[in-house]
């Protein structure tokens, strides 16, 4: 029997990502096309709170491994695990969301498992064994459609592809499954953890997203007024992460984050392709820019041709009156 094993993520204070549930959404519609039962891998050094969560977003079967390996990602630790596990069960497609940790990891499980892979999948067609993946390529201006010739098949989902799963059916069956002692010997050891914290949402996790790009020159100061004005996340585009003039986690696009909140704000951003591919599903994109012929503006539902320092400070205004009205 064909098995559809998704592997959790879960985020550095043990809650579930949210990204996983745009997996497992993706790993049903999957489980559906192929006639296989949905199993879903939890990797913690106490995953039974994690397990607890997942059991109501219809999964046959939630598979435990414990390990204190496990108490903070490390890949060669993960990736024996859940190799061994996806032999032990007989899985034949193995996937986690196109996160960080899901594009590490897979490539990894793939390599051990001698499978054929497909990254940043946005939908599946076919049925039984004779399943498509269609995928991104050439940073998102082309898409093509692949088949995986292996008997066992790994991916990366793009979850912004993919509704979250919702809640529906009955518990499932939650099986620890043992470690493997090797994890316990990963040549990669962990050391130490120093988070980001701030006030503003997760970027692939918000609503609402409010970026800058080369048009700033580096001042991001009306990015984040307005950012904070909308409870929004703050991004940027590669070449302002590059030029160090913010965090290299703000960044959109092809080898940054990949986003499609419900509004997109992009100022002083021309629209590189590679940024287009990062963001590009967003339900609403307003673009500002002073360049009438910036290729962002080929992907904007709304286009502002003006200066951003100028347009920001009077949009801030407008919202914050509009809240005190």
């Amino acid at each position: 029997m064909s098995i559809v094993l998704i592997v959790a993520e879960s985020q550095p204070d043990g809650h579930l990502r949210k990204a996983t549930l745009h997996a497992i959404a993706a790993g049903k519609e999957l489980a559906q096309k192929t006639g296989a039962p949905l199993h879903l891998a939890v990797l913690a050094e106490n995953p039974s709170a994690l397990a607890e969560q997942l059991k109501p977003y219809g999964a046959v079967v939630i598979h435990t491994v414990a390990s204190p390996a496990f108490a903070h990602y490390v890949a060669e630790s993960y990736a024996p695990a859940v190799a061994a596990l996806a032999s032990s069960i007989g899985a034949d497609f193995v996937g986690a969301a196109a996160t960080a940790q899901g594009r590490d990891l897979l490539p990894r499980v793939a390599a051990r498992l001698k499978a054929a892979m497909a990254s940043d999948v946005l939908a599946f067609s076919g049925s039984g064994t004779d399943v498509t993946f269609t995928r991104p390529m050439w940073a998102g201006s082309v898409i093509a459609d692949v088949k995986l010739k292996t008997s066992v098949k790994a991916l990366t989902i793009r979850a912004t592809e993919f509704s979250a799963a919702e809640p529906g059916g009955g518990p499932a069956e939650v099986k620890a499954f043992p470690a493997p002692a090797d994890v316990a010997s990963s040549p990669t050891q962990f050391v130490s953890f120093n988070e980001v914290k701030s006030a503003r949402p997760e970027l692939t996790e918000a609503s609402i997203v409010v970026s800058g790009g080369r048009g700033t020159k580096g001042d991001f100061k009306e990015i984040e007024a307005l950012a904070d004005e909308l409870g929004a996340a703050v991004g940027a585009s590669r070449a302002v992460c590059d030029a160090g003039w913010v965090p290299n986690d703000y960044q959109v696009g092809q080898t940054g984050k990949v986003v499609a909140p419900k509004l997109y704000i992009a100022a002083g951003i021309s629209g590189a392709i590679q940024h287009l591919a990062g963001m590009k599903g967003s339900k609403v994109i307003v673009a500002i820019n002073k360049d009438p012929e910036a290729p962002i503006f080929q992907v904007a539902d709304y286009g502002i041709v003006a200066d951003l320092f100028k347009v920001l400070p009077e949009l801030r205004a407008a919202i914050h009156a509009s809240k005190s009205s």
